[in-house]
């Protein structure tokens, strides 16, 4: 289903329309006036790849640079604006996409080249544009408020071509990590880890990463955006944090395994907690249901399974209330996938007081047609743990001693892209997480 879907053609226009709609949403006064964005510029003299803009690829499909897009909203028409043809530059990189190619490409109901865009517009139009992605200049009525919002707010449901874009991501994704975990036991450092993966992305037809991987081996797992990847396989897991991008959209799988092939006893135990937290989460991915409720849930779980460990003490719903478990789950439970690994929609609060919901990045309920991760974790951080030891409010809670014997599990995160569904929600991510499953794969059996 898939393969078929993603043999058509993006839906630009489908896209458009809903933004269009979303604009009268926003001020029912609005009968016309003209989309208007600009595609990322060519970068010659700069390091880092180039990278479309997302709102412009979002209303286009279309990943040239220099481009310039305009939909009409009274006739409903969308005009894509490309390079002309410049024979100094079909020197050093070939012949480009002509008119007629693009317009067979992208779906799109004119395309134009960049020399005709000023003659296109007129100087009686409102136009809805973005301000920091504007070069041009017009005559008339400019309004930078709205587009932004409007785009914003409708990436966070996705359309079927959308989801099938980040399904094959998430296939590729689990591959990789799977080719990650048969290396594990030979391997000698996190860096030819991250070679074996990204080599399986590119060989699978992603070469593109939708972030920079974490593999982050011993307590090297518990920073939670490690990005050193380049020491010795030491201590206990791997936390593997990396998702492949396809087409523009993102994948954020995150997997835990021990090295040797076999877990520890205490890091079996954290391993069970974070995959209970998880399982009993995305059982509560249903729509309607508020993101926070299934957040506080992730820590309701992980407070009962670390009173039963011993490392944490006292009465449950006392050590919620006053956020104690925040110092074993510091981040949010998730947050929308989509062109952006954090992507846009999801309204979060970081000046929230609330040290529990300051880093959610969603807030509020679960629409039908959002990808969202969900992502539990256990961290044995020295850095974020020492100080509530030191606070008597929190250091009543938790159980030195027995603490002591799961710092080298270091963290252990388990994280699954979810589709939020009429009757519930489908889990995108196939990689493998049991334990027995893993501990196999890893071990050749």
């Amino acid at each position: 289903m898939s393969a078929s879907i993603l043999d058509g053609k993006y839906p630009a226009k489908a896209h458009c329309a809903a933004v269009a709609a979303h604009l009268l949403k926003q001020n029912s006064a609005i009968t016309s006036g003209l989309l208007y964005l600009e595609s990322g510029k060519s970068r010659l003299h700069e390091d880092s790849p180039f990278r479309q803009r997302r709102p412009f690829f979002y209303l286009t499909g279309c990943q040239l640079p220099d481009s310039y897009l305009t939909y009409d909203l009274s006739s409903k028409k969308l005009t894509l604006f490309i390079p002309p043809l410049d024979p100094a530059e079909v020197l050093w990189s070939g012949l480009p996409l002509s008119p007629e190619e693009a317009k067979q490409q992208f779906d799109v109901d004119e395309v134009r080249t960049t020399d005709t865009l000023t003659a296109a517009i007129s100087p009686d139009t409102t136009v809805y544009t973005i301000a920091h992605q504007l070069s041009q200049k017009f005559p008339g009525t400019v309004n930078t408020e709205l587009l932004h919002i409007a785009i914003d707010e409708c990436r966070a449901i996705k359309d079927e071509y959308e989801v099938a874009l980040i399904r094959r991501a998430n296939e590729i994704t689990a591959e990789a990590h799977h080719a990650v975990m048969r290396a594990i036991k030979t391997a000698k450092n996190e860096r030819e880890l991250m070679a074996v993966y990204l080599a399986e992305c590119i060989k699978r037809g992603a070469p593109t990463q939708a972030y920079t991987g974490i593999f982050g081996s011993g307590r090297a797992a518990a920073t939670l955006h490690y990005i050193k990847n380049d020491a010795p396989l030491t201590g206990l897991n791997l936390l593997l944090d990396a998702g492949a991008e396809l087409r523009e959209y993102a994948s954020d799988v995150t997997r835990t395994f021990p090295i040797n092939g076999n877990f520890t006893k205490e890091s079996r135990e954290i391993y069970d907690t974070v995959l209970q937290m998880q399982k009993e989460c995305l059982d509560m991915c249903k729509p309607g249901n508020n993101w926070e409720d299934v957040h506080v849930h992730a820590h309701k779980v992980a407070i009962d399974r670390l009173l039963h460990l011993g490392i944490l003490k006292g009465d449950k719903d006392e050590i919620l209330a006053k956020r104690t478990s925040c110092a074993f789950l510091p981040h949010g439970l998730g947050h929308y996938l989509g062109m952006d690994t954090h992507d846009t929609g999801g309204h979060p609060n970081y000046k929230d007081e609330d040290k529990m919901f300051m880093y959610l990045r969603k807030r509020g309920p679960l629409p039908v047609g959002a990808v969202i991760t969900v992502e539990p974790g256990i961290y044995f951080c020295e850095f974020i743990i020492r100080p509530y030891l030191n606070d008597p409010e929190h250091a009543k809670f938790i159980n030195e001693e027995v603490l002591e014997k799961y710092w080298d599990v270091g963290g252990v995160r388990i994280e699954d892209n979810v589709l939020i569904t009429s009757s519930g929600h489908e889990n995108l991510t196939s990689a493998i997480k049991e334990v027995s499953e893993m501990e196999r794969l890893i071990n050749g059996e």
